[in-house]
């Protein structure tokens, strides 16, 4: 941890956690104290990669990320990277639709 002094985001029941606009994919009952936005997306991008790395096409479409609540933003150097200025979607962000869209893309978990 870095150890930055930091408040938590979720001061009411109507305005949410900025740690709620990353993946759900932590246990919560295993973590003890909060982490910073920036210490945070790390250790989630180290986890989404983790699994991701376990994927290959006979297992990902019985992969967790399809099972998830679905949102309506994508988070950089989590569901897409840029490129040249290019929007270039990770595995992970075909992971967590489920299907492939057939549309060859460079990171498609299903081919």
């Amino acid at each position: 941890m870095c150890q930055n002094t930091f408040g938590c985001g979720n001061p009411s029941e109507t305005v949410r956690c900025w740690c709620n606009e990353l993946p759900p994919i932590f246990n919560l009952d295993n973590i003890t104290d909060c982490l910073c936005p920036k210490c945070l997306k790390q250790a989630t991008i180290k986890k989404i990669d983790d699994y991701v790395s376990t994927i290959i096409p006979e297992n990902s479409r019985n992969n967790i990320a399809k099972d998830l609540p679905k949102t309506t933003h994508l988070v950089e150097d989590i569901d897409y990277y840029l490129e040249n200025g290019n929007y270039v979607f990770s595995k992970w962000f075909h992971l967590k639709r489920g299907s492939c869209c057939g549309n060859k893309c460079r990171h498609c978990p299903y081919n």
